[in-house]
């Protein structure tokens, strides 16, 4: 059994974030030192929310699976398995996640960090299906 305690705080920081950078009429009034910070720290929770659910994908296979079929397989064929054991829907999608991910890590920018704060709204619409789906069999 998975403990799912920090997965779920995790996603609740960044929906909390995003719900509060979502507020047109809030964002609007910020200075623009605060409001790149907000946006920066909406992608620091999508990282950081990002590299746990895929752990958590890969853990729950392995418990559900067996480490076999599991160890050394690439992201793609992690999600792969995540869809054919009914965690995820759609490959392509977290692949995006994972391209947006990574282009964190090796740039930074206004026009990248708009893309990824983007992307993390679509994410978190996923993520939360990938939690709801471990906890229905986390046994």
């Amino acid at each position: 059994m998975l403990e799912l305690g920090n997965f779920k705080k995790a996603i609740d920081s960044l929906e909390n974030l995003l719900k509060e950078t979502e507020n047109k009429e809030f964002m609007e009034n910020l200075n623009p030192v605060i409001y790149n910070g907000l946006i920066a720290g909406v992608i620091q929770n999508f990282e950081f929310t990002y590299e746990l659910s895929w752990k958590y994908m890969k853990r729950w296979l392995e418990n559900n699976i067996g480490n076999s079929e599991v160890d050394g397989v690439s992201r793609r064929q992690l999600f792969r398995l995540a869809i054919e054991n009914k965690l995820i829907d759609d490959v392509d999608i977290w692949m995006d996640f994972h391209v947006a991910r990574n282009r964190t890590s090796h740039t930074y920018d206004f026009d990248t960090a708009e893309k990824v704060y983007e992307v993390s709204k679509e994410f978190l619409i996923e993520v939360k299906k990938l939690l709801k789906e471990i906890e229905i069999r986390n046994d």
